[in-house]
């Protein structure tokens, strides 16, 4: 009976049971549906404002625009973010297993997500009921950095992974390995392993080491948090957790791995290329902005080759600060110091402007006083101390140095030594506001080889050779003279030196000559030499004071000039710039070069954005700049600027002082090369007495000449026309007048 019931049975339950499988296939092909329509609308939803990224084929990242000199080498640069583009080759193998060791172990086998680690952080992410698990691959963390903004939603990170698949089905491994790679922000304003492995070690990607690569490789997870400058103790463990990494991957051996952990950081932090001539790279960067406009300088990584001479550049700097140092001396301690308590500055954090900079012998440097003693102060710069003896500050005629100095002040010094251990031996200078400019331009080219705006760029950057106006002085009088000479005038020509007075607006106006004497009757050529005032007015008003402002004018002064005859003294205004490429014209045969700062500027791809060459312009004859060089060389032979002598090279110029001592110039010139310094404070104010031209303003000019006539020993000014030649004989030869400094005051 058993037997015939399960014969009856088993059908109805065989029924049943496909009955049940296929109503459990149904409603899993209705939830399967209903799922898949779900993540296509979810997808949909997400996608509707995905970038394409057919995009990253034309994407270009922000790059830095460099400057160079005429060597080569980097003098400055303007950036939003620190990048340098470079290609896969250019990163290095060990770099590569670092970064995939330490974010990516598949990243050479999966296709833009790794389905296991995003399983693994999503459990971990609800247990924990957080959102702080990662599992991005490489190429999702390209997408994101790319294309979204890094919260971390839901939304988002579905659109991560769809842009990483994305991504992956249309480039390479190696393309998206370079895309990061160039990419990724490392911390202090860096992106990229190529500007992180320059701004953290002065050296090339190629060329990194085991351990310097693990470091940038543990930059990304937290670029603040594992900065080696900031946090250098994490830095380290971050590192040598990459290095272990590495190790267990297979891609460095044991030894390696143990030899690389045992190194220090080592770090050679870049040091700024803008401090070797920051007026001038700031001034260029006011013209390509100008130019071009502010995104393509920041962000189009442009190539500009510049003018600039680096070592002519350096000497430049030298000079103008020994100089105010020099002037700085000669007036003695004023002990005007700014006090970090008495100001309400935190001893402990203070930081002074000049500290970014490195140390180094010759440089100066505003310093902390952190200690007292009757033989010697102890002061602090940055991360460096120093030391200041009595020895070294002796010129205030203070032997105790607590009479003059307490903790908290803060002091201006030179360093005269680097030693070990950060440590410095430095000597006491001051800083009473004075300031020196200076201009150097290539006679035959026009360019500017040098540029120094003042004392101190990250206190001031005002630009005081090409923003300041200021009297000329006597330096102003080669213009009177040009103006005659072209009219005919020649150097032993003669002319009354003697009182005289002119009406004016507000009476009757006497000037005077800078001694309060008077030579009678002398040559153009003596008169120039030992810059007689009388003789300068006299001849402006033979040839006109409008004839001499229309002179200025060809010589490329742009400054308005009233025609009054107090201009042929130097009362005109003008900017040490312009008025130093108007004596170019006088060595090159009276063609003036229109001055400039860049030779060319090329795009990213290399292109060709300008080129310059310089603007032509005929100013005077040949015959008359040549007698200007021989009138000018006079007052270098046997004049004002007789202290230029010494440099035992054919040179000429001319000295400037103006009234109450306020300015003092020289203006002077090589075959080669012409030079022009300024020396006075921002305020009209005087220098001090007896501060001249010749005082204040040659020694810098021929400090930074000793420098740039180096190399051009055989050089010779063109020769006079043979009638000059001729006319000269025939007059007697000018007794020489004493040396002094005739200047008008």
């Amino acid at each position: 009976m058993s037997t015939v019931e399960d014969k009856q049975v088993r059908p109805i339950f065989h029924a049943e049971r496909t009955r049940v499988v296929r109503r459990i296939v149904f409603g899993l092909a209705v939830l399967a549906a209903a799922m898949f329509g779900a993540l296509a609308g979810l997808l949909f939803v997400y996608s509707t404002d995905l970038p394409q990224v057919t995009d990253l084929e034309r994407y270009r990242p922000s790059s830095i625009t460099e400057l160079y000199d005429d060597k080569g080498t980097v003098i400055g640069s303007f950036a939003l973010q620190r990048r340098v583009i470079a290609r896969y080759e250019d990163y290095p193998k060990v770099l590569r297993d670092a970064v995939i060791s330490i974010e990516d172990k598949d990243f050479e086998r999966h296709w833009g997500i790794d389905l296991w680690r995003v399983l693994g952080a999503a459990y971990r992410d609800i247990s924990s009921g957080s959102r702080a698990q990662g599992a991005s691959t490489l190429t999702m963390q390209l997408s994101r950095n790319l294309f979204l903004n890094p919260d971390r939603k839901f939304g988002r990170k579905v659109q991560e992974v769809m842009m990483a698949i994305q991504i992956e089905r249309r480039f390479t491994k190696e393309q998206i390995f370079t895309l990061y790679a160039n990419q990724i922000f490392l911390g202090h304003g860096v992106y990229g392993f190529e500007a992180g492995s320059e701004y953290y070690f002065s050296k090339k990607a190629k060329d990194l080491t085991i351990e310097e690569a693990a470091l940038l490789a543990g930059l990304p997870k937290g670029p603040s948090a594992y900065s080696p400058i900031n946090n250098p103790e994490k830095a380290l463990r971050r590192r040598n957790l990459v290095i272990n990494n590495m190790m267990e991957d297979g891609r460095i051996t044991a030894a390696q791995a143990m030899e690389a952990k045992s190194k220090p950081l080592n770090l050679r932090l870049l040091s700024d290329p803008n401090n070797v001539a920051p007026y001038f790279v700031e001034e260029t960067r006011r013209y390509l902005e100008k130019k071009f406009g502010t995104d393509q300088v920041h962000e189009g990584g442009l190539k500009v080759y510049t003018t600039l001479d680096g070592a002519l550049q350096r000497a430049a700097n030298r000079a103008v600060l020994d100089g105010l140092a020099a002037y700085e001396r000669r007036h003695g301690w004023k002990a005007h110091l700014v006090n970090v308590f008495a100001a309400g500055d935190d001893f402990a954090t203070y930081e002074h402007a000049d500290w970014v900079h490195t140390p180094e012998a010759g440089g100066y440097f505003h310093a902390m006083v952190s200690a007292v003693s009757p033989t010697q102060v102890e002061l602090k710069i940055g991360k460096y101390t120093a030391t200041l003896r009595p020895a070294e500050m002796a010129w205030t005629t203070h032997r105790n140095p607590a009479e003059i100095l307490a903790v908290g002040d803060v002091a201006y010094v030179r360093v005269l030594q680097v030693e070990p251990n950060q440590h410095l031996q430095v000597a006491l200078e001051q800083d009473s506001g004075a300031q020196a400019a200076l201009v150097a331009i290539d006679n035959n080219t026009g360019e500017i080889r040098a540029m120094v705006g003042g004392r101190d760029f990250d206190e001031s950057k005002f630009n005081r050779a090409t923003q300041a106006l200021r009297q000329t002085g006597s330096s102003f009088k080669p213009y009177v003279y040009s103006a005659a000479v072209e009219q005919g005038a020649m150097p032993d020509d003669t002319i009354l030196d003697a009182p005289v007075s002119f009406p004016s607006g507000n009476g009757m106006w006497s000037p005077h000559n800078y001694d309060n004497k008077y030579e009678g009757t002398i040559s153009l050529r003596h008169a120039l030499a030992e810059s007689r005032n009388i003789p300068a007015i006299r001849l402006a008003q033979r040839v006109g004071i409008k004839s001499v402002i229309d002179m200025v004018h060809k010589f490329g002064v742009t400054t308005e000039i009233q025609p009054y005859l107090p201009v042929a003294l130097g009362s005109a205004e003008v900017t040490l710039l312009e008025h130093t490429a108007a004596y170019t014209t006088f060595p090159n045969d009276g063609v003036r070069l229109s001055p400039h700062m860049l030779r060319k500027v090329t795009d990213y791809d290399g292109h060709l954005l300008e080129q310059n060459v310089g603007d032509v312009r005929d100013v005077i004859s040949a015959r008359s700049a040549r007698i200007m060089v021989e009138l000018l060389r006079g007052v270098v032979l046997h004049g004002t600027g007789y202290a230029a002598t010494k440099l035992n090279h054919p040179v000429a110029g001319k000295t400037g002082t103006t009234n109450d001592f306020t300015d003092a110039w020289f203006m002077g010139f090589s075959p080669s090369i012409t030079c022009g310094v300024w020396v006075g404070f921002d305020e009209k104010r005087t220098l001090g007495p007896k501060e001249t031209g010749a005082q204040a303003a040659l020694p810098i000019w021929m400090e930074f000449m000793k420098v740039a006539l180096a190399d051009r020993k055989d050089e010779q000014f063109p020769e006079l026309p043979p009638d000059v030649v001729e006319a000269s004989k025939k007059h007697k030869v000018d007794k020489p007048a004493p040396l002094g400094d005739g200047e008008s005051h």
